[in-house]
């Protein structure tokens, strides 16, 4: 398995590598066919654009790239940020053997032969490994063990990078094992700087094409802080401009080689988690636009609507309930739509449940009042039915007292009387409180008054 950015040097002294996994190779220049995002990659850690907080002197980023602290690391950050880079840049600096995984092609056997290798070497020669696996969130529990001991015990180095939040997809082992460092989206400035660097330098375009101040702007915004995108919109819109012999990339240029901005959102990821709470939070704090927003965004990025759907239902009783009962009633029509129509006609359920719940009146009490009553029963609040509400409707219920002196409702006018419902030890606990906003404000009233007639108080 060879990878783009790790080429064999068909011209090393050392013979090459048996056949087997991974990719072990010293970094060397780029072919001049290859992208431009991968001719434009940083060869020392001055080129390294962003993640400033990560390569101040005495960072451990920075530490670890200079080779003074040989601690195994997960790169964590969106795509386009460095951690390739970084993984590249590492082993350079170290002077190790450098072996490439990548967590879509490899399994336990590849992970546990890279291993023994490197422990081979280590035992006869003192040479070191540098393994570096990407996308290491798409490793198994079992492939990541594997890691364990030799990470441990440092037969490896390992540079691992991934687009998902470590907590949610690393084994907690490995997780203690390593040094978990995030990589921050570029700055707009950090994109800018790039780009400019990619028309000039020789690697790139070599100064034989400009870029217009509008059409810069617009690259930058395409790029939402990924230099992979930025290089690579850049590098569409120089092949439509060198085309027409036009030495100007113009933003009329850019808009017809670059259809739109990929929308950043894993549904395996943080980016899930975060967008998917910022859509909750949006509805239970009444910003309809911004729930929308976020709405459009999952629905852009391909979130499964069902899952939207949900969301829906839960947080109609959780965030809004009493306050207005029919908020539940939109949220299971709009699941039971998008069940029905699919996608995209089932947006437009979704987008009307959504305005409902951010624009309902908002009460907590029914979520309250039922994690109330659950946190009693965990705590061993519980009690014995009272034998007045016990089934009577079977030989001998009778004669053990089940359901001897119980008053029905329904015989007095009012339909409320006197009686006790919970066990002895819950007499007079308050579970839900009605708030005063929207329909709830009538069963603020309502509700004492049936717990004065029912406890005779």
């Amino acid at each position: 398995m060879q990878d783009e950015l790790f080429t064999v040097n068909p011209d090393a002294a050392d013979p090459p590598e048996p056949a087997g996994p991974g990719t072990v190779a010293p970094p060397v220049s780029v072919p001049a066919g290859s992208p431009l995002a991968v001719r434009m990659r940083p060869a020392t850690l001055d080129e390294v654009v962003g993640q400033q907080h990560l390569l101040g002197e005495g960072a451990p980023l920075r530490r670890l790239v200079e080779g003074a602290a040989p601690a195994s690391v997960l790169l964590y950050g969106p795509p386009g940020t460095g951690k390739t880079t970084l993984a590249n840049l590492v082993s350079t600096a170290t002077g190790r053997r450098f072996v490439a995984l990548s967590a879509l092609s490899a399994g336990v056997k590849e992970v546990r032969g890279v291993i023994e290798e490197a422990r081979r070497r280590r035992n006869y020669n003192a040479e070191n490994t540098v393994l570096f696996i990407d996308e290491v969130h798409r490793f198994s529990k079992t492939q990541q063990d594997a890691l364990l001991g030799a990470v441990e015990d440092r037969t490896v180095l390992l540079v691992a990078a991934t687009t998902e939040n470590p907590s949610f997809s690393v084994v907690s082992p490995l997780l203690s094992r390593s040094l978990v460092l995030q990589l921050r989206p570029l700055t707009d400035e950090d994109v800018r700087g790039l780009l400019r660097r990619a028309l000039a330098d020789e690697r790139g375009l070599g100064g034989e094409l400009t870029l217009t101040d509008e059409a810069e702007d617009h690259l930058v915004r395409l790029a939402s802080g990924d230099a992979r995108r930025a290089l690579t919109a850049l590098e569409a819109a120089a092949d439509a401009a060198g085309a027409t012999e036009n030495g100007e990339i113009g933003l009329a240029t850019v808009e017809s080689t670059v259809d739109k901005a990929a929308v950043r959102y894993d549904r395996d990821g943080d980016q899930h988690y975060d967008v998917i709470s910022a859509f909750i939070k949006s509805i239970r704090g009444s910003d309809v636009d911004a729930a929308l927003h976020y709405l459009a965004r999952m629905i852009e990025a391909g979130e499964d609507p069902r899952f939207l759907a949900r969301r829906l239902v839960v947080h109609a009783s959780e965030d809004i309930g009493m306050a207005d009962p029919t908020a539940l009633q939109s949220a299971v029509a709009a699941a039971h739509a998008v069940q029905f129509i699919g996608m995209p006609e089932g947006r437009l359920a979704l987008a009307q449940a959504t305005v409902h719940l951010a624009t309902a009146p908002k009460s907590n009490a029914v979520i309250a009042g039922i994690d109330a009553a659950l946190a009693d029963i965990r705590a061993g609040k519980i009690g014995t039915v009272p034998p007045h509400l016990r089934d009577g409707h079977y030989a001998g219920a009778a004669k053990l007292g089940n359901a001897q002196g119980y008053a029905y409702p329904h015989g007095v006018p009012e339909g409320v009387l006197a009686q006790q419902y919970p066990p002895d030890e819950l007499v007079g606990t308050d579970y839900y409180h009605p708030t005063q906003r929207g329909a709830e404000r009538t069963l603020a009233e309502r509700v004492p008054k049936l717990r004065r007639t029912i406890r005779e108080r």
